[in-house]
């Protein structure tokens, strides 16, 4: 049987944010083609077969993007974005968390089954300038692309704007025995895209950019890399890409529409692979994709596109053939049936601007919003209230979990939804049902991944009870978060810039 090629990007056309009265188009900037940054893994302090060691640092630096001045930038043991970091499903992992910025952050492990809410890493989970903290888990779940970002309730989208975000990548036996490119920078490469703006001397300021239905910047990011280009020396080439923006939704297509395959979504490898020319990404989604460059020869270029703008240059070099193809069948994913009796969830994400909201409520740190037993399957449907005439997507996500998507509006999901997710657009207007489930205790946030719509109090709180081993967290309150900010700036707490709430 012959097999589908999808041409479409499966969302709403009305609602793709070009069509937002603050849009903010990319502009190809007029500097010299540069090589593709690839992170450098994050080599551990200590392994054994059993446990893995990490440091990771968070810390100033400055870059250089553009021509001119260096820009003053934040990462993750880099100076900015960060170097990437491998785990191990099965091993227990032990990190210290330390904190040389001149302000409070956290590390929010997004895609990561960990207990919540310190280890999970959102606002409960501060950092103090001059720090350590320490964690400790144990990797449960299958390879997959995660990340690792800043999430301190309400300076999110301003410590990711700055940089602190990176790639986190879980291996495991199941993924190893795949006929799929695994060699880490050259046929297996990451790509966080992001946008920016650079002001007078190639500076970021946050704050003049900033919209409260997300900041966006004329000048694309590729793993911090402007006008990127990548020579392919392999046939084949896995692309982990990551929508690390705050707002933009990325349209990928190839220049010339090359055929690819997407092999996984955001919690792992898909049932089967998805062959498509177009594919369009909301923020913090994650899509694995196998190119196969066989048709091209050495000198040829073909270019990664959003929408009309060139983003990544492949710049075809020699390779030796390779005839492998992709099975039809890639993994088997568990398809467990809902727990009986359990009523089903219902979410409302709200409004736009300064007006979101989740369930008509803004977020409250100290607020349990729901609860939910662990072990218990149960069905949440996410309602998107926006106008189906200007409303916008909001990517939904749940923290310590991931989900499988059931239906859109009672009818089929898209078709590279049938993999474990942990963030999933849904249209103004649109309902979409989920099937979520907890395997570990603790208080999880689930909110718009628009960040500044996070920040600006969309979001809510549910935590995963034990019944025969109840627990009471201490959780961060708005006021604690406010003075600690104060300080460090040093400022009156009323004086601290808290867009949104």
């Amino acid at each position: 049987m012959a097999k589908k090629v999808y041409t479409d990007y499966f969302f709403d056309e009305p609602a793709y944010n070009t069509h937002d009265g603050g849009y903010i188009p990319l502009v190809t900037p007029k500097v010299e083609p540069q090589p593709l940054a690839i992170p450098p893994l994050l080599k551990p302090d200590r392994q054994t077969d059993t446990d893995d060691y990490y440091t990771v640092t968070a810390q100033e630096s400055e870059t250089q993007f553009l021509p001119g001045k260096k820009t003053k930038t934040w990462g993750y043991n880099a100076g900015f974005l960060g170097q990437t970091i491998v785990f191990r499903n099965g091993k227990q992992t032990h990190i210290d968390l330390e904190n040389k910025l001149p302000e409070l952050t956290t590390f929010h492990w997004h895609g990561l089954n960990v207990p919540g809410p310190i280890t999970d890493g959102g606002c409960h989970a501060p950092v103090y300038p001059g720090e350590t903290n320490h964690i400790d888990f144990k990797v449960h779940q299958p390879a997959a692309t995660t990340w690792l970002h800043a999430h301190p309730c309400p300076s999110t989208a301003t410590q990711v704007w700055k940089g602190l975000a990176t790639m986190v990548i879980i291996k495991d036996d199941v993924e190893d025995q795949l006929p799929l490119p695994r060699n880490y920078g050259v046929d297996d490469i990451p790509l966080v895209l992001q946008d920016r703006e650079f002001h007078d001397d190639n500076q970021f300021d946050y704050r003049a950019d900033y919209d409260p239905d997300g900041v966006q910047g004329h000048t694309a990011l590729v793993n911090g890399t402007v006008n990127p280009y990548f020579d392919v020396t392999t046939q084949r080439v896995r692309l982990r890409i990551l929508d690390g923006s705050n707002r933009r939704e990325w349209r990928l297509h190839f220049n010339d529409d090359l055929e690819f395959a997407q092999v996984a979504s955001d919690g792992g490898i898909l049932p089967a692979p998805v062959y498509m020319t177009k594919v369009m990404m909301t923020c913090a989604e994650r899509d694995e994709i196998v190119v196969d460059f066989g048709q091209y020869q050495p000198g040829d270029e073909v270019t990664l596109m959003t929408d009309d703008t060139p983003i990544c240059r492949f710049r075809i070099k020699s390779f030796v053939p390779d005839d492998t193809k992709l099975p039809e069948h890639l993994v088997d994913i568990p398809d467990e049936t809902p727990t009986p009796d359990l009523p089903v969830r219902t979410i409302t994400m709200d409004g736009m601007d300064d007006e979101v909201a989740l369930d008509g409520k803004k977020f409250d740190m100290s607020r349990i919003d729901a609860r939910q037993k662990v072990g218990d399957v149960a069905i949440w449907e996410i309602r998107n209230t926006n106008s189906t005439e200007n409303g916008m997507v909001h990517p939904f996500h749940v923290h310590g979990t991931q989900f499988r998507v059931l239906a859109r509006n009672d009818g089929p999901v898209y078709p590279n939804e049938h993999g474990l997710k942990d963030t999933v657009g849904v249209n103004p207007g649109e309902t979409v049902r989920i099937k979520v489930k907890f395997e570990l205790t603790g208080v999880y946030m689930y909110h718009c991944h628009i960040i500044e719509h996070e920040d600006g109090g969309m979001m809510a709180q549910i935590e995963s009870y034990d019944p025969q081993h109840p627990q009471t967290y201490h959780l961060m309150d708005m006021d604690t978060l406010r003075n600690a900010f104060a300080k460090e700036q040093g400022i009156k707490p009323e004086d601290v810039w808290m867009p949104g709430m």
